[in-house]
C-alpha cells in the first residue's frame, strides 16, 4: 500500500492531541477521518483538506454513531489502518466524594468508548491482516495521585485491557502501541476536566488540593501535542513499535520514580511474599 493511501481514524479531534494528531495526519498527505462530537468544533480542519478528510460527528459512548462511523470511512477509502483512541476527559474527586453517574459516565467515555471503536474496526484489520491501533492513556495509567483515582481506573483499566489485545492481535498482523503522555499544553485541564461537587473536608489537604478550581497547571504544562503527534505518525511508519509509549519528560521522570519505588517495596517484603508457597 502507498503510504499516502492509509487512513487514520481518530476520535476526540476537538481540541489538544486529538486535533494535533488531525491536523499533523493530513498535513503528511494521509487520509484522516476526524471525528468529534461537535462537527463545527472540527470545521475548519475538514475544509482545509477537502480531498483527504472526512469529517464526522461521532460520540464514542453511542454504539451506533461508531458502527456509522467505521461505515462510511470504510465506504470512502476502502480501509482504517490506524485506530487513534483520543476521545476521553479528566475527572478529579475523592474516591469517596466520586458522584455515581459523572464516573460510570467517565468510564464509558474513556473506557467502553476505546473498547468499542477497537471492536470496530478490528474486523476490517484481521480482513486485512494489518492495522495498528493507538490508545491514549496517561501516566495516571501507571501510578495515581489524591483525587485521581477515578480517572486513574480508566487509564489502567485501557492499559490491562491493551496487553492482553496486542497478544491476541500480534499473530494476525496487527499492531497495539500504548501512548502515555505526560502533561501537554491541550485544555486537558481546562474545558475537559469535570469534578465531583460534593467536597468533605477531611480531604482537604490530598484530593482537596487537586479539585478542578484549585488546578493552577493549565497553560504551564511542558508537553507540545504537535510535536506529540509528529513522533506518533514516525512511529506508524516504522517497522517496530514499543507496546507503551511514554511522552514527555515530565512522564519518563514520574514513571522511572513509580518503578523505583514498586522494586524497592517488591524487596523489602519479599520474604513474606515466599513464604505463602507450598
Amino acid at each position: 500500500m502507498n503510504k499516502l493511501n492509509k487512513t487514520w481514524l481518530i476520535t476526540g479531534c476537538s481540541s489538544g492531541l486529538g486535533r494535533a494528531f488531525a491536523q499533523e495526519v493530513l498535513k503528511k498527505g494521509f487520509n484522516a477521518v476526524v471525528t468529534s462530537r461537535n462537527l463545527k468544533d472540527i470545521q475548519d480542519i475538514i475544509e482545509s483538506y477537502p480531498q483527504t478528510a472526512l469529517g464526522l460527528a461521532l460520540d464514542v459512548t453511542n454504539k451506533e454513531q461508531i458502527k456509522s462511523t467505521v461505515e462510511r470511512a470504510e465506504a470512502k477509502f476502502k480501509s482504517i489502518d490506524v485506530l487513534m483512541n483520543n476521545a476521553g476527559h479528566g475527572y478529579r474527586s475523592a474516591v469517596e466524594e466520586g458522584d455515581e453517574s459523572r464516573v460510570n459516565e467517565l468510564f464509558n467515555t474513556n473506557f467502553f468508548g476505546t473498547v468499542n471503536m477497537i471492536k470496530a474496526v478490528l474486523p476490517g484489520m484481521r480482513k486485512r491482516k494489518s492495522g495498528t491501533i493507538f490508545n491514549v492513556s496517561s501516566i495516571a495509567g501507571r501510578f495515581s495521585n489524591p483525587g485521581s483515582g477515578y480517572y486513574s481506573a480508566t487509564k489502567f483499566a485501557i492499559e490491562g485491557m491493551s496487553d492482553a489485545l496486542s497478544k491476541e492481535v500480534a499473530p494476525l498482523g496487527i499492531r497495539v502501541v500504548v501512548v502515555e503522555p505526560g502533561a501537554f499544553r491541550t485544555d486537558f485541564a481546562g474545558r475537559s476536566l469535570t469534578g465531583t461537587p460534593t467536597e468533605i473536608l477531611d480531604y482537604k489537604e490530598t484530593a482537596g488540593k487537586r479539585r478542578k478550581e484549585n488546578d493552577q497547571t493549565h497553560g504551564t504544562e511542558p508537553g507540545d501535542p504537535q510535536k506529540a503527534a509528529q513522533v506518533i505518525i514516525e512511529m506508524e511508519e516504522s517497522k517496530k513499535v514499543p507496546f507503551r509509549l511514554l511522552l514527555g519528560t515530565d512522564a519518563i521522570d514520574f514513571t522511572r520514580f513509580e518503578l523505583e519505588n514498586q522494586m524497592k517495596e517488591l524487596e523489602t517484603w519479599k520474604e513474606i511474599s515466599l513464604s505463602t508457597d507450598y
